[in-house]
């Protein structure tokens, strides 16, 4: 069974860094996300990996300021947010499985964590 399980999130304040981390169980992945939801708004990608390709993608508004990486022997990805700003504020979501169509859309995954709360105050 796969699972997805995000940690890391909290309170910091701006310009402060945090480090997310997603634990994958049940199978490794070629290509993982990470989304997030602020209140209000609808999901949205913010970085994902082919690893196979050791490509990266971002977007533009964290471009930059997030790191996207992984550690194989545990079967983790990280999200490496550093220079944080109060619009970085959301849940922020691994996605995994990617099944087809945009690498930036989160249709295009086929399992998610439950998402770990990130709140950066001014």
């Amino acid at each position: 069974q796969v699972q997805l399980v995000e940690s890391g999130g909290g309170l910091v304040q701006a310009g402060g860094s945090l480090r997310l981390s997603c634990a994958a169980s049940g199978r490794t992945f070629s290509i993982m996300g990470w989304f997030r939801q602020a209140p209000g708004k609808e999901r949205e990608f913010v970085s994902a990996a082919i690893w196979s390709a050791a490509t990266t993608y971002y977007a533009d508004s964290v471009k930059g300021r997030f790191t996207i990486s992984r550690d194989n022997a545990k079967n983790t990805v990280y999200l490496q947010m550093n220079s944080l700003k109060p619009e970085d504020t959301a849940v922020y979501y691994c996605a995994a499985e990617f099944g087809g169509g945009s690498i930036r859309l989160s249709g295009s995954y086929n399992y998610w964590g439950q998402g770990t709360q990130v709140t950066v105050s001014s």
